[in-house]
Formats: C-alpha cells, structure tokens, sequence
C-alpha cells in the first residue's frame, strides 16, 4: 500500500523536500531499477526509499547536544518521507580520528532512538576511488600539485578583501603533477612538503574556491586503514563527494558549509563530467546550527576541558556531550522535545539553556516514579509515638498515573525531616515546623511541635513534637485537620543512607569566553556531594534509573560510581533556579 504523503509544514527544509518530491526530482536514479545505469564508481546498494540523507560526524570526539539536532532532523526527515538516512563517519584525519569515538557516537545515535540498519558507512571505504578521482582530475588540468607550504599558501590565498594570487606551481605540466602525486601516495615526502590542489579560481570573492587543497600529506596511523596511506583528502574534498557516492538526495548541513556549497557543486559537477558520477546529484540544504546559552560546544575547547581536567571526563555530567547528559539523567524524549520546540530556521540564534532543562522536566515528569529523600536530614522524634512500634503509610508512584498504583512507606517514633522545615524564629508566612505549630507529614499524620534539643556547639539536632492518633492521611477523622504546612519525611528505623551529587552549569556565564578566556568562566559550584536519608524502596534502583524527589527535583541512579553505596545525580531541579 502506498504510504500517505506526509502534510506540508512551515519547516523550509520539509518543505524544499516536498517540492523535489512533488517534481520527481529525484526519480532518475531512485526508480529506474537499473543500478547499472549509475557510474560503476557509484554505489549500488538500491533500497526503495523516497529520499535519501545522511548524519556524517567526524570521529574525533564525542557528539555532543549540537549534533543532537542534526541527527533528529536527518533520521527524522527520513522517517517522515519514506527514506532512509545513513550512518556516515567522515574520517580524513588520522591524527585526530580514534576507533573510541565511532563506537561512542554508534551508541549516542542509536541512544536517541534511531537505527541506520546496514547504511554504516565511512569515507575511508572511498580512498581508493578519491585517489582515482584526484589523478582523473589532474589529467583534465582540474587540479595540481603545490609545493608552497602553509604560511606561503596562506599568504597567496588573500584575504576575504583581497582577490588571492596564484601560485608558482599552478602551471606544472600534468605528467609532473601525476609523478609527484604518485610520489606523495607511496610516501616518499615529508608531511606539508606537497599538496594537492583543485584548480578553481584564485580570485572569487569566495575564499573556499580558492583553490582548495583536495589532499595533503601525512605520514601516521588511521584507526581503520593503518599505515596503507600517506596522503588523506580533505575533507572538503571528501564531504560532497561521499554524498554523491552514497546517492544521498539532500545533503543536510548547518549554515557554516553555506559558503562551500560552491565547492561541493563544482566538484561533483566536474566528476559527473568526467563520467565518475552520475545525475541527480545530492541537493545541500542549510539550517542553522543551534547555539545554547551557558555551554560551550567547541569540540577543542571540550577537549580542552577533559585534557586540563576540569572535568572527570567526556562523560562528566555537565559535559554538553550526549554521554555525559545521558549520565546526568536526560532522556531522548527531552531532547526531541527540545528540537521540536526550537525547530529548525535559517537564521542564527541563541536558545537560552533553561529551554532545554524545560523540555527534560516536562519528559520526565511523565515517565519518573516518585520517591522521598531527605537531603538534608535533621532527626524529629514523635513524644507519643508507641516506640518500636511501626505503621504503614501509602504514597502513589505517581501522582498523575493511578494505574501505577502506590508503595508502602513506614513510620515509626523517629523521622528524618529536611532541616529548612523547622524554624526557631519563623518568618512572617512560614508554614512549616516551629514551637507550636502543626503540619502535616505528607501520607502520614498531624504533628504539633513541642520542642527541640541543641548539640554541645548550640545547634538543633532534634525536634520534638506530638501527633494526632485520628489525623492519619485517608482516615475518616483526617479531614477534621485543617493546616497549612505540609511536609515530607523518612522513617529514620528504614531509611537508606545514599549520596547525591548536586550538579549545576558548568558554566556561571551566558557566554562563556566572550570576555576573555573561557575558563575563566567555570562555574565555581557546578558540583558538590552530599548524604542523604531516603526510602528504603530506593534499594531495588536500577542503574540509569530517574526519580523524582518530591519537592527536590529529579535524580538519576549514577551509572558511573565506583562506591558500594547508591549514587544519585540530579537531572534537573523542579524549577528554573536561574531566572533572574
């Protein structure tokens, strides 16, 4: 049966793939049924797929929520029109390129909800044609060998003013330039003593058709092709060229590859001349990339991070990586909800951090069981209360689902409360525990406060109260109870002791490093770890598991620790804390 066509939307790139849809732009290549009908250099893997796009990461670190929104778009729009997008890793850089971070960014991707079946690919499985591709266009006078080195190039390149000059090396004679690529290729110069260059135009006003380099010498290592190769094309060689190889229909990009558009065009138009590639070429669509307050997604300045060790790793919760938001607790629900909101537009803008931490409360809200912590317990002991004698109090597991049902919780002569509910000298409109006043222990009974005890130093370490015997929640005398203060407790005989690591931005600044250096800039009290008092049914957590503590926040089992005791690290608190 024939799917539905998805409705139009006011989304310019749903929209551009729509029209493309709609004028059979692509029909060419996708329905002919004929793969043979394509170059013999293109790919012949043949799904039955509407459309056609990709997520190409470079696997020199760890995504983080930037290409978040990128692989929701590219998946999703995939999903959507009956297409199906593939997994790409352009790996051009051996220096930078480790097997580490292709098996991170494989699990962040799948993490998020999406699967790419067997359309994994790499740039590396193309070397051997880009090498062919680059001798084919030496022959046609398309590109050459220069042997200026990077301050010389540079200085010949221009400025964004100033038309570029071309090089001494420009006119070599093709024969020279096949031998000296050959010569590159088996390793017989040193890195930067040559380089491959497109033949374009040294004077468009366009910096990036300045004829840019297609390959560059580097003797080392590559995480998947070992020492087989002393050249690597550039990636921006390599980008556009990998589209058209894969026969991706819509190249979705960010707005900073706008400008080498151009480029990509102008080298799959001269490849489809040359026979290599075939019609329709990829078509590139840009959206703007996403730039959030109170982060920096600078993949060297994240390294930096790791490597000066402000932070205890790619997976540190307040790493803006996927890893470590996983860690922390967020949910691929949150962040599709957050890419849904900020949807996708043209034009650069800053989305401010607490629209994310929104989209993660409103996620978890539904999906978090509830349970009671006392982070910073203060013992209250119940005078009238019969001691070891211990009664039953119900709490849902979540207060809008009843069909989660309820748990037990115990109560006995002596509670842990949180210290801020109980006042020596109670402000005006404080509704909590002072001398006497009554509240109500949520799920449980009317107090009345009788007193306290201090310790050696003069600090409260002990309330002391009384309770109502009929007062107990879901009794029939409990409605007879009218007060204002309702608070929350754990049974000190059953509670566990657990530690909470109370994370924040890391980042005390809207930008950080816009007045100066971005470390300057940390958050002095990003993290600090306390010990807690919470209900013993906590033990049965698993690992990656979030809750949320009532009135605290929500807080998810720490899948890191290497203590015996259970580790909670808080998500996200129940409100904006840093509305001004």
């Amino acid at each position: 049966m024939k799917a539905k066509t998805p409705p139009s939307t006011s989304n310019f790139v749903k929209a551009a793939i729509e029209n493309d849809l709609k004028s059979g732009a692509f029909n060419e290549r996708r329905w002919n049924g004929k793969p043979g009908a394509l170059s013999e250099h293109q790919n012949a893997s043949f799904d039955e797929a509407k459309i056609r796009t990709r997520f190409p990461p470079e696997p020199n670190g760890y995504l983080h929520i930037g290409p978040a929104k990128s692989i929701y778009l590219n998946f999703g729009l995939a999903k959507e029109y009956d297409g199906i997008c593939h997994l790409r890793f352009d790996d051009t850089n051996p220096a930078t390129e480790e097997i580490e971070y292709v098996d991170s960014i494989r699990e962040s991707v799948k993490w998020l909800g999406f699967d790419w079946s067997h359309h994994e690919y790499f740039s590396s499985d193309y070397f051997d044609r880009l090498y062919e591709f680059a001798k084919a266009l030496i022959r046609a006078d398309l590109a050459y060998v220069d042997s200026l080195d990077a301050d010389q190039m540079r200085l010949y390149r221009g400025t964004l003013t100033k038309p570029g000059e071309n090089s001494p090396f420009r006119n070599r004679p093709k024969d020279e330039n096949l031998t000296l690529f050959k010569e590159m290729r088996e390793g017989k110069h040193a890195d930067g003593a040559h380089a491959l260059r497109l033949k374009i135009d040294m004077s468009s006003p366009n910096i990036n058709l300045r004829d840019p380099v297609a390959y560059r010498i580097k003797h080392g290592s590559h995480h998947r092709t070992g020492s087989d190769w002393s050249i690597y094309p550039s990636y921006d060689f390599t980008h556009g060229v990998s589209d058209a190889l894969e026969n991706i229909t819509h190249s979705i990009c960010t707005l900073e590859f706008e400008d080498h558009r151009p480029l990509y065009d102008w080298l799959n138009q001269k490849l489809l001349e040359l026979k290599f590639l075939q019609k329709p070429l990829p078509r590139q669509i840009e959206f703007a990339r996403l730039n959030l307050s109170h982060v920096i997604l600078s993949k060297r300045k994240l390294i930096q991070l790791v490597k000066e060790k402000h932070v205890e790793g790619w997976n540190d919760p307040r790493m803006p990586t996927l890893v470590g938001a996983r860690r922390r607790g967020y949910s691929p629900e949150g962040f599709r909800l957050f890419t849904d909101r900020i949807g996708v537009s043209k034009a650069d803008s800053w989305i401010d951090y607490s629209i994310l931490e929104d989209c993660m409360r409103e996620t978890l809200n539904e999906s978090s069981m509830r349970k009671i912590a006392v982070l910073n317990p203060i013992k209250l002991i119940i005078e009238n209360f019969t001691p070891g004698h211990t009664e039953t109090c119900h709490a849902p597991n979540h207060p809008q689902k009843k069909e989660l049902g309820q748990r037990d919780i115990s109560l006995s002569k002596e509670l842990w409360i949180e210290r801020e509910d109980f006042s020596e000298d109670p402000p005006k409109g404080y509704f909590r525990l002072f001398v006497g006043n009554t509240v109500r222990l949520r799920y449980g009974y009317v107090i009345k406060c009788t007193g306290f005890e201090r310790d050696k130093k003069g600090t409260v370490k002990t309330i002391l109260c009384e309770y109502f015997p009929d007062s107990k929640s879901g009794s029939p005398g409990a409605d007879t109870y009218k007060v204002k203060g309702n608070i929350h407790w754990v049974d000190a005989n059953s509670s566990i002791k657990a530690n909470v690591i109370l994370y924040d931005r890391l980042f005390a600044t809207e930008h950080p490093g816009e007045n100066g250096n971005f470390i300057d800039d940390l958050n002095p009290n990003s993290k600090k770890t306390i010990e807690i008092q919470i209900e013993r049914s906590a033990n049965k957590a698993n690992e990656g598991e979030c809750f949320q503590f009532e009135r605290h926040g929500y807080f998810t089992v720490d899948v890191s620790s290497k203590t015996e005791s259970l580790v909670f690290n808080r998500t996200v608190t129940l409100r904006d804390n840093w509305k001004k």
